[in-house]
């Protein structure tokens, strides 16, 4: 069986219309899997609901209590945003779901030893410590890995961002973690304009690949080959925590790269060599068909 963490509840993060991070990406995603070859061996789970845990203590681990109150002061508005972050009114408790769905993803990959996959919005990778930004309104990945450690007593979490755009936050939020490395192949130059392969980590646990428009598999092989897998091995991790964009597709409206969704199948492999303690979550991807096939092709892979 694989593990999907999703809610219907994820899909009430309004951010207006033509948002591309929009509701729809979830049920495109959702209908494909539950028409696949492969749906009866999908478990899909239900997060925590944030009555039974409040998130406060994890929101903490990775953003400041002014940040935190001002995601709550904005949704209690109804209508507002952070950047191109959109917030409504149900946009605090889908956000904190979403992070202890992450949270779930995590407890269940160390406890059963397989991946799992939390099908969640909004996205995280370019939350800051103390701002929204990039469509993210809190750092999933980040308050994922910091758990793993500070709660689950792991020494070493690694977190892959394959999202077509750096993730900025996640790198400032985990940059001076010790036990925490990570590692972002995303398009240069491209929003948020951050992510250059000098930045290494106070810890030298940063690696970022910085990658030309319309590169497409080949690079990408190459890129994986040279220096992410070598990078992730020599990390070798309890925990991969895949921050799961499949915006660098050729199909994708808001980048140029040329990936396809077998791409995605081939480097799901490639991590499944190294642990089979993989947490996917996802990131972008705003072609619906492209997104939901790219996520079919990395959970097909991890069954097979």
């Amino acid at each position: 069986m694989f593990s999907i963490f999703y809610s219907d509840r994820f899909l009430d993060h309004d951010t207006g219309d033509d948002h591309p991070e929009c509701a729809a990406r979830l049920t495109a995603i959702k209908t494909k899997l539950e028409r696949a070859t492969f749906a009866d061996q999908l478990e899909w789970l239900v997060p925590t609901p944030i009555e039974v845990r409040p998130v406060n203590d994890l929101l903490l681990l990775a953003h400041t209590t002014q940040h935190i109150a001002r995601v709550t002061e904005f949704a209690a508005s109804g209508n507002s945003s952070f950047e191109s972050t959109s917030v409504s009114a149900a946009s605090d408790d889908v956000a904190r779901l979403a992070v202890n769905a992450w949270v779930d993803g995590v407890d269940q990959v160390i406890t059963k030893n397989r991946p799992a996959f939390v099908l969640a919005r909004p996205p995280g990778h370019h939350a800051l410590p103390d701002e929204g930004m990039g469509f993210c309104l809190f750092a999933n990945a980040a308050i994922a890995a910091i758990y793993a450690v500070e709660h689950l007593g792991l020494s070493r979490v690694s977190i892959l961002d394959w999202d077509v755009h750096h993730g900025n936050g996640t790198q400032a939020i985990v940059e001076t973690h010790s036990k925490i490395r990570y590692c972002s192949l995303h398009q240069s130059p491209a929003y948020p304009m951050t992510g250059g392969a000098s930045e290494t980590g106070q810890f030298g646990n940063i690696l970022n690949v910085p990658l030309q428009p319309g590169s497409g598999s080949e690079v990408y092989n190459a890129a994986f080959e040279l220096q992410v897998l070598p990078w992730l091995r020599s990390g070798n991790p309890e925990l991969l925590i895949i921050s799961a964009g499949y915006d660098a597709m050729a199909v994708d409206p808001l980048a140029r790269m040329q990936l396809k969704a077998d791409d995605y199948g081939r480097f799901t492999k490639w991590c499944l060599d190294i642990t089979p303690r993989i947490l996917f979550g996802l990131e972008g991807g705003y072609d619906l068909d492209g997104l939901a096939m790219g996520v079919a092709r990395t959970i097909e892979t991890c069954l097979n």
